[in-house]
């Protein structure tokens, strides 16, 4: 079991097939999840208040944390442990938790203490007792976010060696914390039992990575050095991806505040969508985007700018494969998709409706929030935060100002349609800035991959859109089964279509997929040895 989670990922493909499998496993946990809260509460007060406390703990976590470890952290921790420096990369390891550490607490204790003050500002459109709530609950949102500061500290030290699995583990156990906090106490405390949840979950997914470093050496000492060199180099790169995690932020917290002032329930149906939308998202492109990075690092640490084109070039066009059935799928087969995972209880018929509809706005640009990942990265091999966050913030800019004007009209709907818009112009952006930086991206490579791959996609919406009509002749859609059966028969014919005219195209990623997985399942042993499987 030691040797499993210590396993190392020498490819991409291999690290990604690693990170999707375990998000895979985590956003199923996730919809139990959402499913458990939807049949709860339904799409009405209580969750609305549970999603807005949220926004400012999670806004201070992502700036403080993820900004200093993403940008700066992973690529210096890298950097030595490939070296078999390994004794530096865990004084660094050590230096940068504890100034977290002593920072985040300082912010989160301020949280604690005035948070009945900000409530008002996240949720402008709530009346006063639902502030209140959301005040209340925020508290215990801030010290879960304290316990996750850790935790991502010990997880970008499993990225930087490329250890995976227990990375990867440590979500579904935080998952598991908030259905804990759902099913055991929410029915004596309310919603508040599921904030606790938040805190249980919190403190599993920590103990998960400090148990991943741990397998590899890692001991724990006090240092707190803020004039060490790394320490600097953290702290000025930092900035600027904080700036842009920042902008990041407050694109969604500014859609919260919107979605306050719409109809009772908007808020959640919001959240809900984007959680199902951000399934594909998390489980084809973050996993790419977190395997590539040590690799996009690699090529940048030794100048070598052909192998990194090549490297940007592959995982796109990797990423595109899996994403390309992804969108045919959620698009039409949103309603039965929202039913499952969301259709219990308190959840009717009505937000069914529209939680479908806002996540088909949300889908259309899925592609171009893949991008977003892997593009960000490929711009922090490079140390440049700046280029992100400006292009970040001009985005943020578009989908504010066309979700306060469609959301007049369209409700919940313009918030969906004003992500989607601003997530193709950062993207775009985004691309044409590092093409003119490094004089091409292989786009030929690509567009001819992305050619077969979209004339694949049509013809298996096609027969997804067909099966449809086809198994509602044989199955009454009235039971959760019944709409469960119609989506799997639908989408396994449809993505099965695909996979099949990719590979009469000889499709260089599906030919690759084959590839991998047969020499991963059926690899063969050394004479006199038996089959094994192994990670990479």
């Amino acid at each position: 079991m030691i040797s499993l989670f210590k396993g190392k990922s020498n490819t991409i493909a291999s690290a990604a097939v690693i990170v999707a499998s375990f998000s895979i496993l985590s956003r199923l946990v996730g919809f139990i999840r959402d499913r458990i809260l939807a049949g709860t509460f339904g799409a009405g007060d209580n969750l609305d208040v549970y999603f807005a406390a949220f926004r400012i703990p999670d806004f201070l976590f992502q700036l403080i944390v993820v900004g200093a470890l993403s940008a700066s952290f992973i690529p210096l921790f890298t950097k030595y442990y490939s070296k078999d420096k390994e004794n530096e990369a865990w004084q660094l390891t050590n230096n940068i938790l504890n100034i977290i550490v002593v920072i985040f607490g300082v912010l989160v204790l301020l949280g604690i203490l005035l948070a009945p003050y900000i409530a008002p500002a996240i949720a402008p459109g709530f009346d006063a007792e639902k502030q209140a709530a959301v005040g209340e609950l925020s508290r215990i949102m801030f010290l879960a976010q304290l316990f996750l500061s850790v935790s991502m500290v010990y997880g970008s030290a499993l990225q930087g060696a490329r250890r995976f699995v227990l990375y990867s583990l440590a979500p579904i156990f935080y998952n598991i914390g908030i259905i804990s906090g759902a099913v055991l106490l929410a029915p004596e405390m309310g919603v508040a039992g599921v904030a606790w949840g938040v805190v249980l979950g919190a403190v599993l997914h920590l103990f998960v990575q400090w148990f991943g470093v741990k397998t590899l050496g890692y001991k724990y000492k006090f240092l707190f050095n803020l004039k060490n060199k790394d320490v600097q180099y953290t702290f000025k790169h930092m900035l600027p991806r904080i700036m842009g995690l920042a902008v990041n932020q407050i694109n969604f917290l500014a859609m919260t505040m919107i979605a306050s002032a719409l109809a009772i329930g908007s808020v959640t149906i919001l959240q809900f969508a984007y959680n199902l939308n951000f399934f594909p998202v998390g489980v084809i492109a973050v996993s790419y985007a977190i395997a590539a990075f040590p690799s996009f690092c690699e090529y940048r640490n030794k100048d070598d700018e052909a192998g990194f084109i090549k490297a940007f070039s592959s995982t796109v066009r990797q990423m595109f494969f899996f994403i390309v059935p992804a969108t045919f799928v959620f698009i039409l087969l949103r309603a039965q998709i929202v039913r499952v995972v969301l259709g219990a209880g308190m959840f009717d018929w009505e937000a069914t409706k529209l939680t479908a509809d806002t996540l088909g706005f949300f889908i259309i640009s899925l592609f171009a929030q893949g991008l977003i990942f892997i593009l960000a990265r490929a711009y922090f091999a490079y140390s440049n935060t700046i280029t992100p966050f400006l292009i970040g913030v001009g985005a943020a800019i578009v989908n504010i100002v066309v979700a306060i004007l469609l959301s007049r009209n369209f409700g919940v709907l313009g918030l969906g349609i004003a992500y989607s818009i601003s997530s193709l112009t950062q993207a775009i952006l985004l691309w044409l800035l590092l093409r003119r930086k490094l004089g091409g991206l292989d786009e030929w490579h690509i567009f001819k991959s992305s050619s077969v791959l979209l004339v694949a996609g049509l013809l298996g919406a096609v027969v997804v859109q067909f099966m449809k009509g086809v198994v509602v002749e044989y199955i009454t859609l009235n039971t959760f089964f019944a709409v469960f059966g119609q989506g799997l028969i639908a989408g396994t014919a449809g993505i099965f279509v695909y996979g099949l005219v990719a590979y009469l195209f000889k499709s260089e990623e599906m030919m690759e997929f084959l590839h991998g997985m047969k020499r991963r399942l059926f690899k063969k042993a050394e004479t006199g040895e038996t089959i094994i499987t192994n990670i990479q």
